[in-house]
């Protein structure tokens, strides 16, 4: 008698993963993605050890990886550690370069009238990226450090960006999340990224501080749908005469005039809105 087979059908995820796995390509992203988590450099039995592989088998990626200029070795025991290489690599990417260039200027500008740090946000799966932050003017101010990796559904940059986006963009970039955190998506947030997307903007306190009031306006494209998010974490200073208000007018003046240098579209807001 013939061997029976699965019947389960595999998912269009998993059809993927076996059609196209890279295990070679998949080795060296891994030791990549650990040396930039890693707070000190790892020999290469502790990087075995930490991806549950054998030294045999990570000691070619390391050889090449050395060898491109991804990483390099330091102290007596040819301990490995980044380079500035993946860095560099970010920083050719023209689209990229042109859009944090001319964010630079509007973002100073805002930080500057609001006395608040002020950074811009990307879609980076179920992730935003900071991409560019400027600190607030003064000897006090809270500030999300560039590179930073916030999750989606924990920012105002990232319901912005959801909220003026495709219904293809969002579904992707929400089972991504959902893939990753394990999580349904929360019943409300379809309502929530309607609310946002009528009034233009993002007002929403911190998931993770107690007394930032994250405000957050997107920067839209052509299509008008958001390729990034304008946001300041609001920490309100006790005698201070900006508040919520300004800083809106102020987010809402450098979004309008960076999506129009893009070429992209101003935000046009329902009657009754700020």
């Amino acid at each position: 008698m013939a061997a029976r087979r699965n019947s389960r059908p595999r998912s269009l995820g998993e059809s993927r993963r076996v059609r196209y796995a890279a295990p070679a390509l998949e080795k060296g992203l891994d030791v990549l993605e650990l040396l930039a988590t890693a707070s000190d450099a790892l020999t290469p039995s502790e990087i075995a050890t930490h991806l549950g592989r054998s030294v045999p088998e990570i000691f070619r990626m390391l050889v090449c990886l050395e060898e491109r200029g991804y990483i390099s070795r330091i102290g007596p025991d040819d301990r490995y550690q980044l380079t500035l290489k993946l860095f560099e690599i970010v920083h050719q990417h023209r689209p990229l370069q042109r859009l944090i260039s001319q964010a630079w200027p509007l973002i100073q500008r805002v930080s500057s009238e609001t006395g608040q740090s002020c950074h811009l946000a990307m879609l980076n799966s179920a992730d935003v990226v900071v991409v560019a932050q400027a600190d607030a003017p003064g000897n006090m101010g809270f500030s999300v450090r560039p590179g930073a990796n916030i999750d989606l559904l924990n920012t105002a940059s990232g319901h912005v960006i959801l909220a003026f986006q495709t219904d293809e963009v969002r579904s992707r970039a929400l089972g991504a999340w959902r893939l990753r955190s394990g999580k349904p998506i929360p019943a409300s947030l379809y309502r929530h990224l309607h609310q946002i997307r009528r009034r233009g903007y993002e007002d929403l306190a911190s998931y993770q501080v107690h007394g930032i009031v994250n405000i957050s306006y997107p920067v839209l494209n052509q299509h008008a749908e958001a390729i990034a998010a304008m946001t300041i974490p609001f920490l309100a200073r006790i005698g201070d005469s900006i508040g919520p208000p300004q800083v809106k007018q102020a987010l809402r003046r450098a979004s309008r005039a960076l999506s129009l240098m893009i070429g992209g579209k101003k935000l046009e807001l329902s009657a009754g809105t700020t």
